[in-house]
């Protein structure tokens, strides 16, 4: 019955751990633009706009600003003419990279299944 006790916390805990996640990831685009940054590493504004199919410059901009503040990914602003910002995964956001590359894979899988290509 102890064994029993232990197992039911690390699953409740797994859970939690699957919810926080969720909590930051959730979403139409966020995984989405996290892709886009990636697989690019610095992605300006309009990159990503491109990037992301469907989504309006209101809505990235709103999403980068959230994955900005769970310190995902950072903004740098280039001195140019006209000013140019980059946006690329920050350390803590590379930590993504193994789920990013494991959604692109079962994404090609899921594709060929379904296909039959």
């Amino acid at each position: 019955m102890e064994e029993y006790k232990c197992t039911e916390e690390i699953n409740k805990n797994q859970v939690r751990a699957v919810h926080d996640t969720m909590d930051v990831l959730n979403g139409k685009w966020k995984i989405s633009i996290i892709s886009a940054v990636c697989y690019y590493n610095k992605r300006r504004f309009s990159d990503i706009l491109n990037d992301v199919s469907g989504i309006s410059n209101k809505m990235l901009s709103k999403e980068l600003k959230e994955l900005e503040m769970n310190k995902l990914v950072s903004r740098t602003v280039v001195d140019t003419h006209p000013v140019t910002v980059v946006y690329q995964l920050t350390d803590y956001g590379n930590t993504l990279r193994t789920i990013i590359d494991n959604l692109a894979a079962w994404g090609t899988e899921h594709r060929r299944v379904i296909t039959g290509r």
